[in-house]
């Protein structure tokens, strides 16, 4: 029988339960998927908390894994038996020994990318790729903004950035996170619980400020991330992991130099599989010529899903995490 990780109602880490479900063959334009690695994303604690509400329970969290191909349900074409795929899409349910997923959500691995990285790597990098290529497109002699840049999505976008040829600002919480970004990109890490980290942005940018900040940590940074923007410049807000921002009057905006916002989500931005393609394809370039390295930091077992997001929630974590069945 296989196992999974469910919720039978919104909380905390506790009510993550490793129990028996049912998975059943694959129906048309699925493939059944047996799963050697899972990724850990910030995503899920929302999910699991009930801060993005669930439609029904019980439910399995997860939107992102790695495996290979156990069957495939009639009218599926492009993929066969024994393939080695990864995907970071709905339908949500990665939390599972195997599963079924629609064929067009998943993505062929190359030989030399292991089932491990890649499960640590779709989610967050494909996040970093249409955030670097699409939201705003990073231009060699920018320089950016990355609020928690020890992190899976910002040691990403530090690298990718520095890779295209920006210069990089991040903020950190700590020392330790200070190194671990500095040698993946960020060329001025600010350790943001004993520095202004809008003033050094100004000092750093000699008064201008930065065309685009990417926030991932929402409530305790957005305001004074937008005091860290040039004129025109582009808070992208990706994420909420310190809670979700307070309403904001739009005039704020204009008071601070006509800003713009935006609040994307990858699964818009990967909704059709030909864009999902193109940036995996864009991903595993930049993986393969050396400009971004994925970092699984952690590990833990899948039953053991309550302890990873115990250590995602309380900042213990950097890089990627992987939970394995």
């Amino acid at each position: 029988m296989v196992h999974a990780i469910r919720i039978h109602e919104h909380g905390g880490p506790e009510v993550l339960r490793w129990e028996e479900v049912e998975v059943g063959e694959p129906g048309p334009g699925q493939v059944r998927l047996r799963q050697t690695a899972v990724g850990l994303n910030y995503i899920d604690t929302y999910h699991r908390s009930g801060v993005y509400k669930l439609p029904s329970f019980p439910a399995v969290i997860g939107m992102e894994g790695a495996g290979v191909i156990e069957a495939v349900g009639p009218g599926v074409t492009t993929l066969k038996v024994g393939e080695r795929v990864a995907y970071a899409a709905n339908p949500m349910g990665a939390y599972a020994e195997a599963r079924l997923m629609p064929e067009d959500r998943l993505v062929p691995l190359p030989e030399w990318i292991d089932d491990r990285q890649a499960a640590g790597m779709m989610l967050q990098g494909m996040t970093a790729q249409f955030l670097l290529r699409s939201c705003y497109v990073v231009q060699p002699g920018d320089t950016i903004l990355v609020q928690a840049a020890a992190g899976g999505v910002g040691l990403l976008l530090c690298q990718w950035a520095k890779h295209l040829g920006a210069t990089v600002i991040g903020t950190v919480s700590t020392d330790e996170k200070a190194e671990l970004a500095k040698a993946h990109g960020c060329d001025h890490p600010i350790v943001y619980t004993r520095e202004n980290f809008v003033a050094r942005v100004k000092d750093i940018t000699n008064g201008q400020g930065v065309p685009v900040v990417y926030d991932g940590v929402g409530r305790t940074t957005f305001m004074d991330g937008l005091d860290c923007l040039r004129p025109r410049g582009l808070m992208v807000l990706f994420g909420a992991a310190s809670g979700p921002v307070p309403p904001l009057d739009l005039q704020v905006l204009a008071a601070k130099g006509s800003l713009y916002v935006t609040r994307p989500t990858l699964f818009v931005y990967t909704a059709k599989h030909e864009d999902l393609m193109a940036s995996a394809a864009d991903l595993f370039g930049a993986v393969r010529a050396g400009g971004v390295e994925i970092l699984v930091r952690q590990t833990y077992p899948l039953r053991e899903a309550a302890e990873a997001h115990r250590a995602l929630e309380s900042r213990q974590t950097t890089g990627s995490t992987v939970l394995l069945p």
